[in-house]
């Protein structure tokens, strides 16, 4: 590949961005309460679950979806960069990573959409990781997707 050091970096930084997203990353805040993927966090770490904000059990179906999905994407964005870093063409993995952000995209868009309303939410950094490593991932794996062979 020709930019085959370009993709491996895009593949580890949508990598990066995805588990900063899901793991690390809040994706709103209400008051001294941070909410993610993975749950509800007061500001001095305590975890106080999510059923508070009444957003009920498919809302936090679709968080816990878009937690896993997000360490999935992560895990096999990091198979495409390891396996073009040995200066392999890892078509397979392409397919996959592309397969996986989809699926994570469409497991965040329902956990925005089933957000509850009634309380003042307000965006956090976690969301903005969460687009810049979609964003990544499929610029990471599309070119390995189109690579045909010599």
């Amino acid at each position: 590949m020709k930019y085959r050091w370009v993709v491996v970096a895009l593949a580890l930084l949508s990598a990066s961005a995805f588990a900063l997203s899901v793991q690390a990353g809040r994706w709103w805040t209400v008051g001294d309460v941070e909410i993610g993927p993975g749950g509800a966090r007061r500001s001095f770490g305590d975890a106080v679950g999510m059923s508070w904000a009444g957003g009920g059990p498919r809302w936090e179906r679709f968080g816990a979806a878009t937690w896993g999905g997000g360490l999935i994407a992560m895990f096999v964005l990091v198979v495409l960069a390891g396996s073009l870093a040995a200066n392999r063409v890892p078509r397979l993995a392409g397919q996959t990573a592309l397969v996986a952000v989809a699926t994570v995209t469409l497991a965040a868009v329902g956990f925005v959409a089933l957000r509850p309303d009634g309380l003042p939410f307000a965006v956090s950094t976690g969301i903005y990781w969460f687009v810049a490593a979609l964003v990544a991932g499929v610029a990471a794996a599309v070119p390995v997707v189109r690579h045909r062979k010599v």
